[in-house]
C-alpha cells in the first residue's frame, strides 16, 4: 500500500471510529432522530471516501502489476466484482 494512502486511510478510520461512538451516544441519549440520521449519513460518506482511497491504491499497485504481468483478465474481473458489490448498497 502506498504510504500516503495508508496514512490517510488510517487517519480517516480513526475519525470514523469517533463518529460511530458519537452516533452510539446519540442513540443512548435519545437525541433527535434527524440529528442521528445526519450523523449516520456523515459516517457513510466518510466510509465511501475510505473506499475511494483503497480503490485508488489497488488500481495503482495491484491492477497495474497484474496488467504488466499479463493477467489482464484477473484485473478486469476484480474491478467488475467490486463494481457489482458497490451497486448492491
Amino acid at each position: 500500500m502506498h504510504k500516503d494512502i495508508k496514512k490517510s486511510v488510517t487517519r480517516r478510520l480513526k475519525i470514523i471510529e469517533g463518529q460511530v461512538r458519537g452516533l452510539q451516544s446519540m442513540v443512548t441519549k435519545e437525541k433527535y432522530c434527524i440529528g442521528i440520521i445526519e450523523q449516520s449519513l456523515a459516517i457513510k460518506r466518510a466510509l465511501s471516501g475510505v473506499e475511494d482511497l483503497l480503490l485508488k491504491n489497488h488500481l495503482s499497485t495491484h491492477v497495474l502489476q497484474q496488467i504488466k504481468s499479463g493477467k489482464q483478465s484477473k484485473a478486469i474481473k476484480e474491478i467488475l466484482d467490486i463494481y457489482s458489490i458497490s451497486k448492491k448498497k
